[in-house]
């Protein structure tokens, strides 16, 4: 669970090297960006590289290529451009790796908001649109929403990350002119990757962008469920909050203090996410078949973007899998406002059952919802009061609303739940809901 520096997301890669017949012919190979060194050297002793860029470094690899002259090694010379590389490593290798274990990450993250879906099938609480009480729903409902977004966040990472897994050994400017096609074809095909169809000197940045995307939209499902938790830890709502641990301090001034902060950490990194895709964007415009205005940008952003991402996804995790939840609370808000989130249910019943015009039945519901807002009065009474003179309602029609969550079979499939409805039957009455058990 803690955090992942850049190295760690790059341990143990090293710098992969071309295998059999391939690797004795060209020599050192890489996916992605470094393709290819610009020497052949005996398989399992690639050339170290120190960190790319400088006119230093030609210097450094001239003399290793001296060096191995020197030694009678057999190599065959190819002349293909080396992509600047942050670490001993070639960056589309590395950002593969990255990705995957992000990937992990997220599909943990979603394991654990399936699990709380189903646990909290059965919870009734208040639906808020507006910041506003709308109508009642179940807690779980909000794990379910957070799953479905976590399954698309998925398959855009995945897309991603299948965008980055390619090869080109196409020269220095993507003509073929000193490498076959063919080389590039078998290094793909020994890799399990795929060759770049087109390129110049370089992999074209909207590869690398649509990566920093999929981040950047994950940050952003990250801060919603965040942002939820956050709202519901407030003194006011106090529905659910952040685990707490002993010895743990809220303020170092006002000792009373739980304040959500695993939470807002994870907000922080999601604006952290969305800066570095603006970052990728700009790197996708280079000049004519390349430059290298890009290179510095990406050695910040790249591994930063991906440590974050990890990071990010991981601590929430935690603070979804050990969520406190108040249900009594949550049924206390429910009942708060004496029955205003049924005024929806009360219109239908005149409009259905009584045979009203919408716009005359939204006019009672509504006059007494407010007069209910402004007096503190119970709706159903003032409902009665009011509506059973114009509409001769018996009050029974009031005394049985069901909690019920809509496309429960959607639901049920997807949960793989023994539930008929997601949600359940939570029963009560226009003036208060109550749990139930099922």
């Amino acid at each position: 669970g803690g955090q992942p520096d850049r190295r760690q997301l790059a341990d143990g890669a090293g710098a992969r090297a071309g295998e059999g017949e391939i690797g004795g012919r060209i020599g050192v190979l890489h996916g992605g960006d470094v393709l290819q060194h610009p020497v052949a050297v005996p398989l399992g002793e690639p050339v170290g590289l120190a960190a790319a860029g400088d006119v230093e470094d030609l210097r450094t690899r001239g003399e290793e290529i001296a060096a191995l002259k020197a030694e009678g090694v057999d190599y065959t010379e190819r002349m293909a451009i080396i992509e600047d590389m942050t670490y001993p490593k070639p960056l589309a290798d590395e950002l593969d790796e990255a990705l995957g274990l992000i990937l992990k990450d997220v599909e943990s993250l979603r394991d654990v908001c399936r699990t709380q879906a189903v646990a909290h099938k059965h919870t009734p609480t208040v639906g808020r649109t507006h910041g506003i009480h709308a109508e009642p729903m179940t807690f779980g409902l909000k794990f379910l929403n957070w799953m479905e977004a976590l399954n698309r966040d998925l398959e855009r990472l995945n897309a991603a990350r299948k965008r980055v897994q390619v090869v080109m050994l196409s020269g220095s400017v993507g003509t073929y002119a000193h490498v076959s096609p063919k080389i590039e074809e078998e290094v793909a095909a020994a890799w399990g990757w795929q060759a770049a169809p087109v390129t110049n000197q370089t992999l074209a940045r909207d590869r690398h962008a649509e990566v920093l995307s999929a981040l950047a939209i994950l940050g952003s499902t990250l801060e919603k469920i965040a942002v939820e938790i956050r709202h519901l830890q407030r003194s006011e709502v106090r529905e659910a909050m952040e685990p707490f641990g002993k010895g743990q301090t809220g303020s170092s001034s006002m000792p009373h203090k739980k304040n959500p902060i695993l939470t807002e950490n994870v907000t922080g990194f999601a604006r952290l996410l969305r800066g570095y895709l603006v970052t990728a964007l700009e790197n996708v415009a280079l000049w004519h078949e390349r430059d290298i205005s890009h290179s510095s940008a990406e050695r910040v952003i790249l591994p930063d973007a991906t440590a974050s991402a990890s990071y990010a996804t991981r601590r929430l995790t935690g603070v979804l899998r050990d969520l406190v939840v108040f249900p009594e609370r949550m049924l206390k808000n429910l009942n708060d406002l004496g029955g205003l989130v049924f005024s929806q249910r009360v219109l239908h019943a005149l409009i259905d059952d009584k045979g009203m015009m919408r716009e005359a039945a939204y006019g009672i519901v509504q006059r007494n919802a407010l007069k209910s807002w402004e007096t503190g009065e119970g709706l159903r009474d003032l409902r009665f009061m009011a509506c059973l003179v114009i509409v001769n309602f018996s009050p029974n029609v009031y005394r049985n609303y069901r909690v019920r969550v809509p496309f429960a079979g959607k639901w049920k499939e997807v949960l793989n739940s023994d539930s008929a409805h997601y949600g359940g039957s939570n029963v009560g009455n226009v003036g208060e809901v109550q749990a139930v058990d099922g």
